[in-house]
């Protein structure tokens, strides 16, 4: 029962993840929106490196990419890159306390969003990037909470990273 409650729990936070990043936000809020689907993602690459791998990062980014309008790769790349860093590390990841982890999470965002910039600089479509991290740091505000959430749900639904 474990192994099937894996994907009837990681798949709906996703798409909630996703529509939490299409809901619009006030003017001033604009430019500090945290990257739901990327924090969620790394949630379930932190929690279950052996399910969430290379592959679900590519599709979900993929996904991100259409869902954006941004050019199709972008996202994918720099999701892959991140849940790739996850995969290997996870085990000195998961010791870390949770602002340790916030560190590493807003990183990692930075990481992904310099790979997105890149590949938007390269096709001539570079951001303004005044404020263009801004997200990574709100990423990293959310992470206790949103680790905490995902935690409690995926215990509450007994989700097992084994097979």
């Amino acid at each position: 029962m474990r192994s099937q409650n894996c994907f009837r729990i990681v798949i709906p936070t996703l798409l909630v993840a996703l529509m939490l990043g299409m809901w619009p936000l006030p003017d001033w809020l604009e430019h500090a929106g945290p990257e739901w689907v990327v924090l969620v993602l790394m949630y379930w690459a932190l929690a279950m490196p052996e399910r969430i791998g290379v592959t679900v990062a590519w599709v979900v980014g993929l996904i991100l990419d259409v869902t954006q309008g941004a050019i199709i790769g972008q996202h994918a790349l720099g999701l892959v890159l991140i849940v790739f860093v996850i995969n290997t590390q996870y085990q000195r990841i998961r010791v870390f306390s949770l602002a340790q982890q916030a560190l590493v999470v807003m990183l990692l965002l930075i990481v992904k969003q310099v790979m997105v910039l890149w590949v938007s600089g390269i096709v001539g479509q570079a951001p303004d990037i005044g404020l263009y991290f801004l997200p990574a740091l709100t990423g990293a505000i959310l992470w206790p909470w949103l680790f905490i959430v995902l935690r409690d749900l995926r215990r509450r639904f007994a989700v097992s990273s084994h097979f």
